[in-house]
């Protein structure tokens, strides 16, 4: 006969305590076993400001109660100053906001307090990865080059909209209107040539080649107005260029004991130098953290989501994961399938096939996350299987392919070895 029991939740840790983080102030709620009544809790809840010296107050309060884990949301960047001071001296979960929504009834601050406290008495949430000081600053460094890249870019759209205003079609001839031929040609303009042959004639390179083109798109008119403004732009991205120069300089002194790990890096297809660089501040170079590729893959958001119910298994999108190694991922994956006899080449179009392209560029970033975790974790350069690696695994599978092919066009195919 089965017995009864009354359902409670686990209990992992006995006095916990949950921080509802704000702009101002944070409300502490400890949890611990109550002293009046068996089997029962109470709460203490403690408002505190948001200073250095008063999340110290909160340290000494926590200390005192002598808890044994401490729960906080990652709300916006409220939660670094709170978390650097208090992490070497608490057991410190940092979770994903994200993990904790839910049904709730009466909320205020005390009460989000005392749920964080609960989860984490109960083992309800998982802590986030927060790397160390050396790879939190790596990570300021790639992601603000990143943005100053993107500043610089903008800079150059900038000056191709003014090139558009003249009638020139520079940008429709170059690749590169900042390049050095593009450079070459508007330091001409800006000085007052205005021969469209004269001003072809100084292409550098294979632009050579495309001189005739050149002096089509030249045909424009280009003024003082006009000067002025690209001469602005091309000083705005210089400036943008030397600042990207010194955080590449900044960045590489960082790096100086990693750059093995780079060197394996590098060898994935897709990626290169400031790739690998990013791929270091984000993950931290150490898979320790990670237990599997796979864990890598769902930490980055590039694996195949999973949503079931009642028996029917829905849309599984994507999660949200580390936006920044997902955006790294996407640009490396559409470079790695461009090499149409490599193995990603071969994978993006069997799966495109079936699923649509979209679908296989998210699967080749899952390569590529996977790929990274074995290069970090056993140390060792990426080794390509090669295009013709599933004609290998699966030659019947190869050979009925091609059968049906070839019955669909209303011919047979018979296959004999060839004798050495």
């Amino acid at each position: 006969m089965a017995r009864l029991q009354d359902a409670k939740d686990e209990v992992i840790h006995l006095r916990s305590a949950g921080v509802d983080l704000g702009k101002r102030f944070l409300l502490a709620c400890v949890r611990v076993p109550s002293a009046k009544r068996v089997g029962s809790w109470a709460l203490e809840t403690e408002r505190f400001g948001t200073t250095t010296a008063e999340v110290r107050r909160l340290l000494a309060w926590l200390l005192e109660w002598q808890v044994e884990v401490v729960v906080m949301e990652a709300t916006s960047d409220y939660w670094r100053p709170v978390y650097y001071l208090l992490q070497p001296h608490l057991n410190l979960m940092l979770v994903n906001p994200a993990h904790l929504k839910g049904i709730r009834g009466r909320k205020t601050d005390p009460s989000d307090a005392a749920f964080l406290a609960r989860a984490g008495a109960s083992g309800m949430v998982m802590a986030s990865f927060v790397p160390g000081r050396d790879i939190r600053e790596l990570r300021d460094l790639t992601r603000r080059r990143t943005e100053l890249a993107r500043a610089a870019g903008w800079e150059a759209q900038r000056l191709e909209k003014e090139l558009e205003d003249t009638g020139m079609k520079l940008s429709s001839v170059l690749s590169d209107v900042a390049g050095a031929t593009g450079r070459a040609i508007l330091g001409a303009l800006i000085s007052g040539e205005r021969d469209p042959a004269r001003l072809a004639d100084l292409a550098i390179g294979r632009a050579r080649n495309k001189i005739p083109q050149l002096v089509e798109a030249l045909d424009g008119e280009f003024t003082s107005h006009h000067a002025f403004m690209v001469r602005h732009y091309l000083d705005e991205i210089d400036r943008w260029k030397s600042v990207i120069a010194a955080f590449d300089t900044r960045i590489a002194a960082l790096l100086t004991e990693r750059e093995s790990d780079l060197a394996n890096l590098v060898t994935i297809p897709g990626l290169g130098r400031l790739a690998a660089e990013i791929v270091i501040a984000e993950t931290g170079g150490d898979m320790t953290q990670f237990a599997s590729a796979h864990r890598l893959a769902s930490w980055i958001g590039v694996c195949p989501g999973q949503n079931e119910s009642a028996g029917v298994n829905r849309s599984g999108r994507t999660r949200p994961g580390n936006k920044n190694l997902k955006r790294l991922l996407g640009i490396a994956a559409m470079v790695a399938i461009g090499k149409k006899d490599s193995y990603l080449g071969v994978f993006f179009r069997r799966i495109a096939a079936r699923r649509g392209g979209k679908r296989a560029l998210v699967a080749v970033m899952h390569k590529l996350a996977i790929a990274i975790w074995h290069v970090l974790h056993d140390r060792t350069p990426y080794r390509e299987l090669g295009a013709d690696h599933f004609t290998r695994r699966d030659p019947e599978r190869a050979m009925r392919r091609m059968i049906k092919e070839a019955n669909s066009l209303g011919l047979t195919i018979r296959f004999e070895p060839i004798t050495a």
